[in-house]
């Protein structure tokens, strides 16, 4: 109603009996998700801002097993000798 309509935050906050700290804080939290971002720490409002939410929590594991691969597996498979070659153990 306030973005998208143009009605002003107290006709809005009067219509839907509202504090206007938390309209103020809602129409603040719209406008950073339709510019690409959800404010740090809060739940998305729109359909796209929800979707990339959802995407990152897919992709965290995936990230994290590829950060304990790096760590883990890669090391197992090089070994160095003392002329400062390297040489693959399978």
């Amino acid at each position: 109603m306030v973005l998208d309509d143009g009605q002003s935050v107290p006709h809005v906050r009067t219509s839907l009996d509202m504090a206007p700290t938390a309209l103020r804080r809602w129409v603040g939290h719209v406008r950073k998700e339709r510019l690409g971002s959800t404010p740090e720490g809060a739940k998305a409002i729109t359909a796209d801002q929800r979707g990339i939410q959802q995407l990152k929590a897919l992709l965290r594991p995936k990230d994290l097993d590829i950060e304990i691969l790096k760590g883990q597996c890669f090391p197992a498979f090089i070994s160095g000798n003392n002329h400062g070659q390297v040489s693959l153990l399978w």
